[in-house]
Order: C-alpha cells, then structure tokens, then sequence
C-alpha cells in the first residue's frame, strides 16, 4: 500500500517538474509579420506575360510574369472571366478587360477595364465598360490593344453584332461605339487606326479623329477564301504591320503602314506533299522575332478539323528567303504538345513554349536548346506576351 502511494506521487511530481523546465525554457514570441507589396527588379527583355485561362474555373484567369532567364515566377494580376489584356506602349501599364458577376458564376454581370500598376502589379484605377465586351477562346494581342501612341485603348465586342469601344486612357473614359459590319478585332497602325478581320476574306480599316469618333473607313481587297482555306485570329505583329497563317500552313503578310492594308505575295510553310497532312494548330501557333526575321510555327499531323490540335514539332523559317531552317520535336509524352509559342523581341531571343499538359519550357531561340522547363504552371497557358 505505502509503495502504491509512492508510485502515485512520483507520478504527480516527475510531470510537474517537466513542465516547469518546458516553461522555464519557452522563447520569446515571434515578432509579427508585416505583409507589404514588393516591387518588381528592372525589366528584362526576356520576361513573359502568361495567360492562364483557367479551364477548369474560367471565373478565376490569371496573368503571370516570368522571367525566362531566372525561370522564375515574378507575379500575378487577376483577370477574371474570358479576360483580355493589353500593356501600354511605355510598358508602365497593363490593361486588363474582363467579366464579373455579383454571384460568383452568375448574378449582376460587370464589364470592366482595369489599370495596373507594372512595377507592384497592384491595380490603380478601373473604367466600367457597356456589358457587350467580346468573351471568345481565340486569345490575341488585337482583342484588347493600344493605339500607337497609348492615347486610346480599343476593346473589341461581340453580342453577336461586332464593334469597337474607343477609349481614351487619359481620360478613362469610352468616346465612341464603331459599328466594324461584323469584322474582328482591333489591330493598331499609326497613329489613331485600327484594322479588323472580316468573315469575307477582307480586312477593314477605321481611322480615329482627335475627339475619339470614327473619321474614315476603308476596306481592303480580298486576300483569302474562308471556305478554302481561313487563317487563324491568333496572327502576329510586324514593324510593317500584321502577319496571318492560313489552317493548310499558307503565311499573309499585310503591311498596314498606309491607308489601306497592302499584301505581301503568298508563301507557305508546308511543300507540296506535306500540304493537308502536316498543319499549324494550337491556340498560339505563330511567333515571330523581329532582329532574326524568324517565324516560329506549332505543327501537327492532322486532318481538316484538326486546327486546335497541339503540336509535335515547331517548324522555323526565314522571313526573307521563306525557307525552313529547323525542326524542333517535343517530347510530347513527358511534357505534352505544343498548344502556345511566343519569340521574345531581343536579338538573342528565347522562345516559351506552352503545352497542353500545362508545362513551359523556354528555349534559346536561336538553336532550339530547352533552357528551362517548368513542369506544371497554372492550368491552361493559351497565349503569352513579351513586355
């Protein structure tokens, strides 16, 4: 019995004094934390703008920066529904159009363009838009553009009636509604003008006043057959102006220099017996490099149909002499198909590459040699820009 009561007051005294060494021994407590808005190192010519359209939840787009140099993910700004985006010309400011609903999903919807800051991508203002804004999968630079000189800022809508909002930045506020006669997009030229596709085969082309209102239009010649063989949406800027590529692989170069669009003659990345077997595809599947004058193409092997597919291998050329210089297969069973290409502006370019498994790789553009390879970065990287 007394060896009972012993073993019981062992057992009250040993936890006691171990709890008094515990607390004789806590530290001081953390100091707290201060969440603050860093901003970002000086820019690099090898930075990229992503866009994760976000398959799975469309309410909740993103747009990263990255730095190919690095491989490193920089930032974030939200885009919200169906967004497009669009930086301005002196590269301080990015201009994000997207959707919002009160409810989440559904509810009161909200047109709006938000101002971001470049430097804390931290937005600094909004302009409410007419709910008509374009919501559309083909994700281009055209959808939502500055003009030349960053004066006006043109949002492309679609209900289905297509139009252009103008927009005056300094402003922030919407001059003018253009009827473009059911013609697309809103590709800038000097230096208040725009010029939009048409399901006709032509281009239209719309010059601003200084007030912001329609001064002229004017519509070009036909320069391709939609029924034979469309181009693609997702063209892509030239010093000269804009260059398409066609589902069979045919390449239209248009110089938007003068008052109406001029064409250059017609060259095609496949031969004749690749023609019809092997074709560009994706939702990105043209760059181009302006120092190197090289174009960068996703293809396929595919029938007709098959214009979204990714792509096995990216095929490049040279603008001048229009001939294939490489070959570039993707190991499509590790990180998937190519789905988004984009060549950045420098003359020792990098060349991202996004794919369908949702993995980027960037490149040495000049010889194909993977640099980096990010596994898995965001859900669905349809389109990216170089700042």
């Amino acid at each position: 019995m007394r060896l009972a009561r012993l073993g019981v007051a062992l057992a009250a005294i040993v936890p006691a004094a171990v709890l008094a060494a515990a607390v004789g021994s806590t530290p001081a407590p953390l100091a707290p934390e201060h969440i603050g808005i860093e901003k970002l190192p000086k820019r690099s010519p090898h930075w990229a703008y992503l866009l994760d359209v976000s398959w799975s939840n469309y309410i909740d787009e993103r747009v990263y920066v990255y730095d190919g140099d690095a491989g490193r993910l920089l930032g974030m700004m939200d885009l919200g529904y169906y967004g497009n985006f669009a930086e301005s010309p002196d590269g301080k400011t990015s201009a994000l159009a997207a959707t919002y609903w009160s409810r989440g999903g559904h509810g009161t919807r909200t047109e709006v363009v938000e101002w971001y800051d470049n430097q804390t991508l931290k937005p600094r203002g909004e302009l409410i838009l007419p709910a008509k804004r374009a919501q559309v999968g083909a994700i281009t630079p055209f959808n939502l553009a500055y003009s030349a000189d960053g004066r006006f800022l043109y949002s492309t809508n679609l209900t289905p009636a297509s139009s252009v909002s103008i927009i005056d930045v300094p402003k922030n506020t919407v001059t003018a509604e253009v009827d473009t006669d059911g013609c697309v997009q809103a590709i800038p030229s000097a230096p208040h003008r725009f010029t939009a596709i048409c399901e006709n085969g032509r281009l239209l082309t719309v010059a601003i006043d200084e007030s912001g209102h329609e001064a002229s239009r004017a519509v070009s010649d036909k320069f391709f057959d939609v029924d034979k063989d469309p181009v693609f949406l997702q063209s892509v800027p030239t010093p000269a102006g804009v260059t398409f590529i066609s589902f069979l692989g045919d390449v239209h170069a248009v110089d938007l220099t003068g008052d109406k669009p001029r064409f250059d003659p017609l060259w095609s990345v496949v031969s004749k017996t690749e023609r019809g077997h092997w074709r560009p595809g994706g939702q990105q599947m043209l760059a181009y490099n302006v120092p190197l004058n090289r174009y960068f193409v996703v293809m396929h092997q595919g029938g007709e149909g098959s214009h979204k597919e990714s792509g096995s291998e990216i095929w490049v050329f040279d603008g001048a002499s229009h001939q294939r210089v490489a070959r570039w297969p993707m190991n499509v069973a590790k990180h998937g198909g190519a789905i988004a290409l984009l060549a950045t502006r420098d003359d020792k370019p990098l060349l991202y590459v996004a794919t369908d498994k949702s993995a980027l790789q960037v490149l040495d553009a000049r010889s194909g040699r993977v640099l980096h390879t990010e596994p898995k970065l965001g859900q669905s990287l349809w389109y990216m820009q170089n700042p």
